[in-house]
């Protein structure tokens, strides 16, 4: 109204006000004749009501509001109205219609499978053009990409202001677009802005500037888009010669609305012939009532995936479309940024040139044997004129005590399982994780410094060593107190690892998008209320398939290139998607950092499986109060792809009262994954194996899984031979000839070598990608009710297998050992029994003075536990009255306890409480704490020193007293660490640390000790009793005779404390009494005579 109507907008304003007015008093005296009808409900009568009060009021605002208007004033005005149109669309959507919807339905073998509704009042019929519906005798002759070809010329324009300003700033030139039908009204569609190039006068019109090059523009339909316009604007200049100047128009036009001629040739753009190809695969439709605001609330964009979809897309009404290839010749472009901007996401253009080859050559892949391939090195060298070598080098171990990278331990494949595979990956992952965190804090720190520099100029030589030097200090202290900067690495056992995947699969592999895309299907508009829906509002289904675009006739190399002939379409190579019976295999690791669900702060989660029909809630083994439950269960769901494609793994509360609640679930659309090239239906392991914990997991052996490929890729090969050897295409690969069975036996295989070919898959020429190696993939959990917040996530993965084939037993990861063949559920965690002997103390500080000597001593005993058992704590008995800090016990624990040996974890399972139903589990790591104190029999006792050894990795015992030292503690010094699973029995002195006033360690004793472990089996055979009892009774300590309680034993106090100590003083004082009491009669004898 301000912009592109005529001038004088406000008079419009005044009259759209002064008809509104007249129209609401219309509406009350027509209603108020009516009101007293026989046939009209109270409904009826009371929404009249409202509905004339509302009018009421809206007629005298307009009537106010007319007044108001003035020039100035417009546009706060024009605001106001928005409001009354609003209020009025709301009165006028009837709560209850008396005329039902019209619905169309589309059939599908007798099916249907999807409908339109359209509402009554849109299709009655009235003499009135305002009230007449907007379908109502309309023609569906429609398009939506309008091609119009034509030039429209606005001559003789008239244009104020300086030449320079019209140059440098043009005039905004407004285009609207409008609905144009058989009857009834005009329909605005949208807008957009341009700016037009300009030519002066003086200018020439000649390249570069003229003439203006083709460009698009957005058109908008209030805040939302509504599609694009290519096309080119241009302002001349009429100069003094008049339209000499200008470029000729020939054509003749209306002389009302201008001339309109074609789009002239240095204009309009230069069009080739194109095919599309149409690959169509399925569509999901919405069931009929679905609203659009289900799971995921509609936020973002649709994930191809199923994750963050608008409704739950099990509820689509899935249906397969023949796998039909629809070849369309069309003309476009040759320019690409010309091509229609519409095209969907999910196609493929090919250019003129085609897909760049490969240099000619063979490429040598070389696998030394025995050697795991997470230690492999792959060095890539690529030359033109000579082979490309890929060659894959061993690192050489590391000797003994030298400073570079310590030598891996020879893990115990009996103890091995595929936990302590999962976990030794989760640790790789930390690491790498940890290792890009540190390179981006050194780039930042660089930079940092670098700006440092910069602004303060260049430092001198000693500032310069001095910080560098400081750096050095920091990066080298670790984190840990007392730890110094030559603490010994952890050695890592060489295991067989898996990748796992911080994220979807999805986001590694496109979206598994190779051929088969995920395409929105929108609903039209239906109103005008619908003005400002979005995009995810409007999506009522989705359809896969392929689209490809490309130039014809192709070239030459293009088709030698490809591998077959492009005349009959580029998906040649595609899968059929005929209806497969397929057998889905879930496996669910563990979930971590789920939202409480319960007003204790924890949740009682368990697993939910959705797949087509198939729902299994596995509610019998919900874990109690953990919120990172680890689960290590399988799902075994037979479906049929395509119509049953979206999985739905869930995790719920368990609540003894109600219903379970949802806590969050992720959605996986398995169709992409089944048909992609990357092979995501079972992944590819590091080493092939055929017994242990890495055992071959896949039906297909890799000596048939790459002919396979090598035949639906059309590629030459393989080719085996000689042992060890293989070669696909223009590569060779090379590996061990030679596989160890179970007895020990070496036998020749070609799996190998077959392994190394699909584990470089994506090497190889033309048709090579990487393909879905063995994971665990990490995916986030969404509750429909909480859109956008993450609920926690979820580790797993999926394997698929065709009905037709062997399956393989389900090797279902457990928390206890490996299961049976038969699949059977794993045994109970292995319980052990660790023994430990305290055979002796030695230079324990000296706390108390004795009472009556002022002696220091000390009243010494051990306490010793296992770390989450502090209630189960145990104390030896007392050597009392330690004059150098030396104790004698010969006193034996016992700690019973249950060990998760691939997390290196004791497992307890108690009651939070008295009022708490199940009990909670609780892993915590193996650490043994042995603690020396003084006695206090009047008082609380006194710590004195403490050492905490990790069960799987401590510092080996010293052999005397004398060689114990603090530094074995700390890490100051290089000692040998053993660990208790694999050593059983280990016997030692430990230094005890305590802080001092400092915060510092010192030493505060030392401890001879015994640990053995065993097995509950071999401790049931070999009892032995607790502290010094039967059976299998330690000695008792041959302890100094000063050991005793002073006040419980007086005579033996006196005779120790004050005989030994004070004797001579004794004597003394008896010789002197003795002398005192004979002197008196000898000196009466002397004066007496006698």
């Amino acid at each position: 109204m301000i912009k592109t109507e005529k001038s004088y907008p406000e008079r419009r304003l005044r009259g759209v006000l002064e008809e509104l007015s007249c129209g609401c008093y219309r509406f009350l005296s027509l209603a108020d004749k009516d009101q007293g009808h026989s046939s009209r409900t109270r409904l009826d009568r009371e929404r009249l009501k409202s509905c004339m009060r509302e009018l009421e009021s809206m007629g005298q605002q307009a009537k106010t509001l007319r007044a108001q208007v003035k020039r100035h004033t417009v546009r706060d005005k024009l605001r106001l109205c928005q409001n009354f149109l609003q209020k009025l669309r709301f009165l006028a959507d009837e709560p209850q219609h008396s005329i039902p919807d019209v619905f169309i339905w589309m059939m599908n073998n007798n099916k249907r499978t999807a409908y339109a509704r359209v509402p009554s009042k849109d299709l009655l019929f009235s003499i009135v053009e305002e009230e007449l519906g907007k379908d109502c005798a309309k023609v569906l002759n429609e398009t939506l990409c309008p091609t119009w070809d034509q030039m429209l010329v606005f001559d003789n324009l008239e244009l104020y202001g300086e030449a320079h300003e019209l140059r440098d700033d043009p005039p905004i030139i407004v285009i609207e677009i409008y609905d144009q039908d058989t009857m009834g009204k005009v329909d605005f569609m949208g807008r957009t802005f341009a700016k037009p190039l300009v030519k002066m006068a003086d200018e020439a019109y000649c390249p570069p500037r003229f003439p203006p090059q083709l460009e698009y523009y957005q058109i908008y339909r209030g805040n939302a888009t509504a599609g694009d316009l290519l096309a080119a604007f241009e302002l001349l200049q009429i100069g003094p010669a008049g339209k000499a100047d200008l470029p000729p128009i020939n054509g003749l036009g209306d002389m009302d609305r201008g001339p309109i001629m074609p789009v002239p040739v240095g204009i309009r753009p230069v069009l080739s012939k194109y095919r599309i190809e149409v690959s169509e695969g399925s569509v999901g439709l919405a069931p009929q009532g679905a609203s659009p605001s289900g799971c995921g609330g509609g936020q973002g964009r649709p994930h191809p995936g199923g994750q963050g979809y608008p409704w739950p897309p099990l509820a689509l009404d899935r249906f397969r479309l023949s796998l039909l290839l629809l070849l369309l010749s069309v003309r476009l472009p040759v320019c690409p940024s010309l091509c229609p901007g519409r095209l969907p996401r999910g196609r493929r253009v090919l250019c003129d040139g085609g897909p760049s080859s490969h240099p000619p050559g063979e490429v040598v892949v070389n696998m030394e044997p025995e050697v795991p391939v997470r230690k492999l090195e792959t060095m890539v060298k690529l030359d033109a004129t000579s082979d490309a070598v890929i060659k894959v080098d061993v690192k050489k171990k590391k000797k003994k005590g030298s400073s570079e990278e310590p030598e891996e331990e020879e893990p115990d494949e009996s103890m091995l399982d595929w936990w302590s595979k999962y976990f030794a990956s989760i640790d790789t992952m930390k690491e790498q994780l940890r290792q890009q965190e540190a390179s981006g804090i050194d780039l930042e720190e660089k930079e940092e410094v670098e700006n440092t520099e910069g602004l303060k100029g260049p430092m001198k030589g000693k500032e310069k060593a001095k910080a560098a030097k400081e750096e050095k200090k920091k990066r080298t202290q670790s984190p840990g107190t007392g730890q110094g900067p030559e603490a010994p690495e952890k050695k890592k056992p060489k295991i067989d690892e898996l990748k796992v995947y911080p994220k979807e699969l999805e986001s590694e592999f496109d979206n598994f998008e190779d051929w088969l895309h995920t395409f929105n299907l929108l609903r039209g508009k239906t109103g005008d209320d619908e003005d400002g829906s979005t995009e995810e509002e409007r999506i009522v289904g989705r359809f896969k398939g392929s689209l490809c675009v490309y130039k014809v006739p192709l070239p030459e190399d293009v088709s030698r290139e490809a591998g077959y002939d492009p005349t009959y379409g580029m998906f040649q190579g595609i899968p059929s998607n005929d209806p497969i019976n397929v057998l889905v295999r879930v496996y669910v690791v563990r979930a971590t950092d789920l939202h409480p669900a319960d007003i204790n702060g924890k949740a009682d989660p368990y697993i939910a499986i959705r797949l087509g029909k198939t729902d299994i809630r596995d509610k019998e083994n919900y874990i109690s109060k953990q919120l990172n439950p680890v689960f290590g269960k399988s799902f075994d769901i037979e479906a049929s792809f395509p119509m049953e494609s979206m999985l739905t793994v869930a995790v719920y509360d368990w609540d003894l009262v109600g219903t379970d609640d949802l806590i969050g679930e992720t959605k996986i659309d398995l169709e992409n994954r089944f048909y992609s090239k990357h092979r995501a239906t079972c992944g590819i392991a590091q080493t092939y194996s055929i017994h242990g914990y890495n055992i071959w997991r896949d039906p297909m052996k890799p000596s048939q899984i790459l002919p396979r490929l090598c035949k639906e890729g059309k590629v030459d090969g393989p080719h085996f031979g000689p042992p060890g050897r293989v070669k696909v295409s223009n590569r060779v690969f090379t590996g061990p000839s030679e596989i160890e069975d179970e007895n020990g036996q070496r036998k020749p295989t070609e799996e190998h070598v077959a392994l190394s070919a699909l584990r470089h898959w994506e090497d190889i020429p033309r048709v090579g990608c990487r393909l879905v190696p063995e994971h665990v993939e990490t995916r986030p959990l969404l509750n429909p009710d909480k859109p956008g917040i993450e609920q926690g996530r979820l580790e797993l993965w999926v394997d698929m297998f065709p009905m037709d084939m062997p399956l393989p037993c389900s090797r279902v990861p457990t928390l206890g050992p490996p299961p049976p063949p038969d699949c059977e559920p794993a045994s109970p965690l292995p319980r052990y029994e660790l023994r430990v002997i305290v055979w002796n103390t030695d230079e324990v500080v000296l706390e108390d003075d004795d009472f009556f000597t002022g002696e220091k001593s000390s009243d010494i005993f051990v306490r010793g536990w296992l770390k989450g058992q502090q209630e189960d704590k145990q104390d030896t008995d007392v050597h009392y009255h330690s004059l150098t800090g030396e104790g004698n016990f010969n006193w034996r624990y016992l700690f019973p306890f249950d060990y998760l040996a691939a997390e290196e974890r004791i497992v307890i399972s108690k009651k939070e409480s008295m009022f708490s139903w199940d009990e909670t589990e609780y892993k915590i790591p193996a650490r043994l704490t042995l603690q020396i104190w003084d006695a206090d029999h009047f008082s609380a006792d006194d710590f004195l020193g403490a050492i905490e050894l990790d069960l799987n990795r401590f510092p080996r015992g010293a052999k005397t007293a004398k060689q114990c030292t603090m530094e074995m503690a700390t890490g100051e010094v290089d000692v040998p660490l053993v660990s208790i699973f694999k050593q059983k029995r280990v016997k030692g002195w430990w230094p005890l640390l305590a802080r001092n006033e400092n915060d510092e360690f010192e030493l505060t004793g030392k401890v001879e000790a015994e640990l053995h472990l065993l097995t509950a089996e071999e401790a049931e055979k070999n009892p032995v009793g607790l502290a010094r009892n039967e059976p299998d009774p330690l000695e008792k300590p041959k302890r100094p005779d000063t050991s005793f309680i002073w006040f419980l034993n007086p005579l033996k106090s006196a005779r120790y404390f004050l005989w030994h100590t004070s004797r001579w003083r004794f004597l003394k004082l008896v010789i002197l009494a003795l002398l005192l009491c004979s002197v008196p009669g000898y000196l009466v004898r002397k004066t007496l005579g006698a």
